[in-house]
């Protein structure tokens, strides 16, 4: 068996994929309708929108297939990755790089493969919209002209995902992308009986700010906001902007003394950019938490209700709501 080698630029198209969010999520209309006309169009009982990880290969969707992975060694895929032509193999029990591969003398039982490689920029290849059948076959010029408009609608549904899951304005993640990335990391914690803490915080003044100076100046406000954040949080620290100037932050260091000394961190920075930043107003903001211990066993949603809360008394308390 001829394992897959890793292309040049594989540490960047590696970021590039994860960068998607789109790993370990669940099945989607958007993509599945693809499969499913796939199966369609080539009756074959297997069609599968297919994503590279460093060590297997994951399916984002996969119709007719029983797994959510494979190991990337052994995957078809993996080869499909390394050009950008149309990857085929006609009879996998006749070719000397797939006869003994565990997915040919096992299930799923592989005869014939065809896979269209899925870009994200040039040579930024991180999948495939693949066909699979257990019986030998070929493809004519028609049918090649057919997978690669079916990878087309697969490849924009990918680049959408990034629009969905990020903040146009600030690059951070929306709501959806913050959400989807908290829920993973708060099954990582709880597993780990590590616990939680997640900070909500609104700019004070915003509004003002936007009246006063405009729209225009108001967006500047917060990308500088979100530049404050990213500044001061860490790699494991999972931040979004929920919408106008509200953001949220799921902390990886969540015990008590880590969620002070990152709002600290925070409010350090704001001080530095009220400093050097010569704008004729200052940034502000209240920050609200939620916590819970190893064994807690919320969602997201429920500490972002908690926070909020925990915000708004603080708003109150310091008379920030009217400012």
């Amino acid at each position: 068996m001829l394992r897959p080698s890793a292309p040049e630029n594989e540490a960047e198209r590696v970021e590039i994929l994860r960068s998607f969010q789109l790993l370990d999520t669940q099945p989607e209309e958007r993509f599945d309708r693809i499969t499913r006309l796939a199966r369609r169009l080539f009756n074959v009982p297997i069609a599968a929108v297919t994503l590279v990880d460093t060590r297997r290969q994951w399916f984002k969707s996969h119709p007719g297939l029983d797994v959510s992975e494979t190991p990337r060694d052994v995957s078809f895929c993996g080869h499909a990755i390394l050009g950008d032509d149309l990857f085929f193999v006609s009879d996998a029990r006749t070719d000397v790089r797939f006869a003994d591969n565990p997915l040919v003398t096992g299930a799923p039982n592989i005869r014939f493969y065809a896979g269209c490689p899925l870009s994200a920029g040039h040579q930024m290849r991180i999948g495939t919209l693949c066909l699979i059948d257990d019986r030998p076959r070929e493809f004519d010029d028609e049918e090649r002209i057919v997978l690669r408009d079916l990878a087309d609608m697969a490849q924009e549904e990918i680049a959408a995902t990034q629009l969905a899951t990020t903040d146009e304005l600030t690059g951070l993640s929306n709501r959806r992308g913050f959400k989807q990335l908290a829920e993973q990391s708060l099954r990582m914690r709880r597993s780990a009986q590590q616990p939680v803490s997640l900070l909500y915080l609104d700019l004070n003044g915003f509004k003002q700010i936007n009246d006063t100076y405009g729209h225009a100046e108001g967006d500047r406000a917060l990308v500088a906001f979100a530049t404050i954040m990213l500044t001061a949080l860490g790699e494991g620290d999972v931040i979004g902007r929920l919408g106008g100037d509200e953001f949220a932050v799921l902390l990886g260091d969540a015990d008590e003394a880590g969620t002070l000394h990152a709002i600290e961190r925070i409010r350090s920075q704001l001080e530095v950019f009220n400093r050097t930043a010569r704008k004729p107003y200052e940034l502000r903001c209240s920050v609200g938490n939620a916590a819970g211990g190893g064994d807690f066993d919320g969602s997201i949603d429920d500490l972002l209700v908690r926070a909020d809360t925990s915000m708004y008394q603080q708003k109150r308390a310091t008379g920030s709501e009217r400012r």
